[in-house]
């Protein structure tokens, strides 16, 4: 659970030190909200990480292919997120959620069966196996906005027309077939999401369990953790916003009361937010445990 007495003992740290105003601005936050996240002052963060996740829908069985490009590149250290990884010192995980057996066409059926959406929220939850301090999660390939989207309307109540003119056919089809259906988050997830969707709540969760901050990269990562905001806020009350690209996206985050840390205007690329993301939560750390040697010292 979050521990507002470490929260409180990181903030009084800070005006110690001499930080009492917004000299810091958002690290002063960020600080504060990790010790809050950790439980300690200070905030220690040591090994980090950022996980990928990887499906395919039955909506676009065509772009399998490009799908597993997707996912090699990153596996090979070729794409751009391996080499910010690489300068933020940050592990990089991609998980191959079976890209060659597509989840149902959300048009016409429940994305994944209950069996199915409770394994792949378990498989999810692996990504803290390594014992991370900080967590960075996200999904590949254009599918999964599409998915996120439909599913962020649904929980949000938004409006089709909030979406890009391409996506919002298949999303309307989804949206009217399951109409019926869409009171309960974990439905909303289990009917429109899809693998990457349920791993990555399963993450998240798992992340919350464990007291690790989790950085939220792109819309699929929102929308997952749209899902356990709409069963209880302070379920993700560890997570932070890595960027945003988008009006339906800013929206979004207001709805779950998320600020972005950054305007990057990264579309498509995932993981690449997170990964700077997390260089600023690492300095931020730093500078919490810098603040609070200070303050030890000045008694």
């Amino acid at each position: 659970m979050p521990d507002s007495k470490t929260a409180e003992t990181m903030a009084r740290a800070f005006a110690r030190a001499g930080y009492t105003g917004e000299e810091l601005g958002r690290l002063h936050e960020i600080g504060v909200w990790l010790s809050r996240t950790r439980g300690a002052v200070p905030p220690l963060i040591g090994k980090s990480g950022v996980a990928l996740y990887a499906a395919t829908h039955g909506f676009a069985e065509k772009d399998q292919s490009e799908q597993r490009a997707r996912v090699d590149a990153v596996a090979a250290g070729a794409a751009a997120v391996s080499h910010l990884c690489v300068a933020n010192d940050l592990s990089l995980n991609v998980f191959d959620l079976a890209l060659d057996l597509p989840s149902s066409d959300m048009r016409r059926d429940a994305s994944l069966d209950e069996r199915a959406c409770a394994a792949t929220i378990a498989f999810g939850m692996e990504a803290t196996a390594e014992g991370v301090d900080l967590l960075c999660v996200g999904a590949l390939g254009s599918q999964a906005t599409v998915v996120a989207s439909a599913m962020l309307l649904a929980l949000l109540k938004g409006e089709v027309g909030q979406l890009n003119e391409p996506d919002r056919d298949v999303v309307s089809q989804a949206l009217s077939f399951h109409a019926d259906h869409l009171t309960d988050p974990l439905e909303v997830l289990r009917r429109l999401g899809g693998r990457d969707m349920a791993a990555l709540t399963g993450a998240i969760l798992a992340a919350r369990a464990q007291n690790i901050p989790v950085i939220l990269d792109g819309l699929p990562a929102l929308a997952a953790a749209a899902v356990l905001y709409k069963l209880a806020p302070h379920a993700i009350c560890h997570c932070i916003l890595a960027d945003c690209h988008s009006p339906f996206e800013k929206w979004a985050a207001q709805q779950v009361e998320l600020q972005p840390l950054l305007e990057l205007r990264i579309a498509r690329e995932a993981g690449c937010a997170g990964a700077v993301a997390a260089g600023l939560v690492k300095s931020a750390a730093a500078l919490a445990g810098g603040v609070a040697e200070v303050a030890r010292r000045l008694g």
